[in-house]
């Protein structure tokens, strides 16, 4: 098989991801921070190692400000719901993922409004539409960091600069970016990051995290055990274990940790390079064929390794399926959870397919797609 659905999870997963989940299933066992004895203790200590690296390759965050969640969508979710109240506004834009764009919408019913700020027909943000749609009760502004339909990165640093000189809080969707560029949350003036473990972090699904910038408070979406002050029936506040109630999905992190020390070995700049590249193969090879429409940005070097197009007078769905069940490589087809980007792009409610790379896809398999394509065509 040829994968090229990077976006929606990475695969291959690392020999050393596989071997980490085995080995805490096999050896470890323990149940982390629930008891003193050997194992336990171990696990703990793997699930420290994880936030650590994690806090590292966040530019050296502070570690116990990272609470790990199931997913990127959990971890929205917690931001958005843990920090709004009713009257409060928020401002996000109209390349978001439902991840975003549900949990704002289900908190209509308590009060809560957003605004959504317009895209370029390629899914590009001008920071310049953000002031006039400001509003004296805006909360939070809510921005992907990469579109997961066309792959272009938003002006986050620009955004984040808005909003840090009138006290807005920054809420980054980094589900297509971590693990693929680097991301200093101070240096961007992002407030909370919200990512996974299983794409570009190279983990195992069940895996994700969201980042809080140090002063600024949320309230749990969940209370129960932590492991810690059992005498007590009141939530803890002491970071993170207040947002972290109940086991965590201890053998997917310990992977998670082999996951992010990959990507490290492999290095995030030569990872985007080598992205941009096949992307770049894709891009030339594409355009020569008659009857593909392509979508997104011309200049491809703001952008991940993830490519939408369509072929004219097929369905985005039969094209994948052909591709599947004819060539045995793997794209995505359809909205992408994603319906307010591509009504942006010009696709809804047909949808596009979608070309994600990753670390270990080469050259090679980009032609043998690029061939597939033009025989389908």
């Amino acid at each position: 098989m040829i994968y090229l659905d990077n976006a929606a999870t990475s695969f291959p997963k690392p020999k050393r991801v596989i071997d980490a989940v085995t080995r805490y299933l096999s050896e470890t066992g323990g149940n982390p921070g629930r008891a003193a004895h050997a194992s336990a203790r171990e696990a703990s200590n793997l699930i420290d190692r994880t936030r650590r690296l994690l806090a590292s390759l966040l530019s050296n965050v502070d570690p116990s400000r990272i609470i790990f969640t199931p997913s990127t969508t959990v971890a929205l979710n917690l931001a958005i719901k843990g920090l709004l109240k009713s009257g409060d506004h928020v401002l996000t834009t109209s390349m978001e993922h439902n991840s975003v764009l549900r949990p704002l919408n289900g908190l209509a019913k308590l009060g809560v409004t957003h605004s959504m700020i317009p895209c370029s027909s390629r899914g590009e943000l001008d920071p310049a539409d953000i002031l006039p749609l400001l509003q004296p009760h805006t909360r939070l502004i809510a921005l992907v960091h990469a579109s997961n339909v066309t792959g272009n990165l938003m002006p986050v640093g620009e955004v984040g600069k808005v909003a840090r000189e009138r006290g807005i809080p920054l809420l980054v969707d980094a589900a297509q970016t971590m693990g693929k560029i680097a991301i200093d949350p101070e240096k961007l003036f992002v407030d909370l990051l919200a990512g996974p473990g299983h794409k570009g972090l190279l983990g195992p699904m069940g895996t994700g995290f969201l980042y809080v910038k140090p002063g600024l408070e949320l309230e749990p979406l969940w209370e129960g055990g932590t492991g810690t002050h059992s005498e007590s029936v009141k939530q803890p506040g002491t970071w993170p274990v207040r947002f972290e109630s109940g086991t965590c999905n201890a053998p997917g992190l310990a992977g998670l940790a082999e996951g992010i020390a990959e990507v490290q070995h492999l290095g995030l700049e030569a990872i985007a390079t080598h992205e941009r590249r096949l992307v770049e193969i894709l891009l030339d090879g594409l355009s020569q064929l008659p009857g593909i429409i392509l979508y997104g940005p011309n200049d491809r070097r703001s952008c991940t390794g993830t490519l939408a197009f369509n072929v004219q007078k097929l369905d985005c769905t039969e094209v994948a399926h052909i591709l599947d069940t004819a060539y045995t490589i793997a794209v995505r087809s359809g909205l992408h959870c994603a319906p307010e980007a591509h009504r942006t792009i010009g696709t809804f409610p047909h949808g596009a397919v979608r070309v994600s790379v990753g670390p270990y896809n080469t050259e090679e398999e980009i032609h043998t797609f690029l061939q597939a394509i033009a025989e389908i065509v």
